[in-house]
């Protein structure tokens, strides 16, 4: 064991470059041999290809920005300020007039878009940085979690994201937070004082997954609120995690904006990247019959996942899958459109918004009358304004002017 003050070099040394890709990578070992063997246990081998992690950029990224929150906040541990803090934190939890004197160690945000591999790169990055899920130490006795993940509630209730955290935490240590908070019937202002104490012992890191259900709720910013002061009366770095629709939220005020600060992406472009990763994905094959991959195959894939990767992972798989059980035995083109079309029927409009999808819902337009004259230059043409000023002035009839001076041709609008 080691004292509290300490406790920043128990955690495995940062890793970079081409270390950091070895360590973060994942792939399930294949044989070749496993296209021969009964269409049931190639079925199930087939889940293998939602193992396989190839860490891109973003995953880099990610790692070292936990990495780094993690180890703010793990140096404010066991410091004079701490010990403050609780004391503060404590009169909380008793409804006394309280202060946060710690300050905030860190929030950040990542933001992409959905399926992109946000939360497997969260994932891989924490079991990487935290060998031990949970850290032991004296002066004072002490267990420490280096991260806890919840999910944001859909309804953005600050109660209940409160109750989650100390569940997290009841999970790993067998503690009683959880039902302790549950039999006192806590108050919010409660929780957060409750919350506040066992962040600042127990917890490294908070990460706070799908935060774009704040966006949607009156209790948004609400919860915002109340995870700012958690970081200020606990000294804990925050990571929110959400999809784009979070940006906007965060954007509508300064307070929020400041907050949120962090990693944005989006769909990737057809880079050496994913084409690797096409690449490597198309090795796992289970059909009968192999077949190599084609830049062809990895244009299609490109147009027809938008990008996603989550998206390639479930066409390769479908396609073996249907190619298994329809007797077709081999992963093509053929079968590649027949998992499209019949599995990922749903994600059309997503993966190709500018074809129409569903039944029509809004009205046809009607046209509209554009009025040219005939062999004219756009420059040439007649102004309107001019026949209506030239109307007025000699009492015409604006109609049949228009009619003398432009021809009239049918435009869709």
């Amino acid at each position: 064991m080691i004292n509290l003050s300490d406790i920043i070099n128990v955690l495995p040394h940062m890793k970079s470059g081409d270390s950091l890709i070895a360590a973060l990578e994942i792939l399930p070992e294949y044989n070749p041999e496993s296209r021969n063997t009964d269409t049931s246990v190639r079925l199930m081998m087939l889940s293998d290809l939602y193992r396989i992690y190839i860490p891109s950029q973003m995953s880099l990224e990610i790692y070292s920005k936990l990495y780094l929150a993690l180890l703010r906040s793990m140096q404010k541990k066991g410091t004079k300020l701490a010990v403050q803090q609780q004391n503060q934190n404590y009169r909380a939890i008793v409804q006394q007039e309280y202060s946060g004197i710690m300050g905030g160690s860190d929030s950040f945000t990542i933001i992409g878009t959905s399926g992109i591999g946000k939360s497997s790169a969260i994932s891989r990055a924490i079991k990487l940085i935290t060998e031990n899920r949970v850290i032991e130490a004296e002066n004072p006795y002490t267990h420490i979690i280096p991260c806890i993940i919840v999910q944001c509630p859909f309804d953005s209730s600050v109660k209940g994201l409160l109750l989650e955290v100390l569940r997290k935490v009841d999970e790993v240590l067998d503690s009683k937070y959880y039902q302790n908070a549950l039999r006192a019937r806590a108050t919010t202002d409660m929780l957060i004082g409750s919350v506040s104490q066992v962040a600042l012992n127990h917890i490294g890191m908070l990460v706070v997954d799908e935060i774009q259900n704040v966006a949607n709720s009156k209790n948004g910013k609400s919860l915002i609120g109340a995870l700012t002061q958690l970081i200020n009366n606990s000294g804990i770095s925050i990571c929110m995690v959400g999809t784009p629709e979070s940006s906007r939220f965060f954007e509508s005020a300064m307070q929020l904006a400041r907050r949120s600060v962090g990693l944005q992406y989006t769909t990737m472009s057809n880079d050496n990247y994913f084409q690797n990763f096409c690449k490597v994905m198309f090795q796992y094959q289970y059909v009968q019959k192999r077949t190599e991959i084609t830049d062809g195959i990895i244009a299609w894939l490109y147009e027809h996942s938008a990008g996603i990767t989550s998206v390639v992972v479930a066409l390769l798989h479908d396609a073996q899958e249907i190619a298994i059980l329809n007797g077709k035995e081999i992963l093509n083109l053929d079968s590649l459109n027949e998992a499209y079309q019949q599995r990922l029927s749903l994600l059309h409009g997503y993966i190709q918004p500018s074809v129409s999808v569903g039944k029509q819902t809004t009205k046809i337009k009607k046209k509209a009358i554009v009025h040219t004259a005939e062999n004219e230059t756009l420059d040439d043409r007649v102004s309107i304004a001019d026949l209506v000023a030239k109307a007025k002035n000699e009492n015409m009839d604006i109609v049949q002017l228009l009619k003398s001076n432009m021809p009239v041709v049918e435009v869709a609008v």
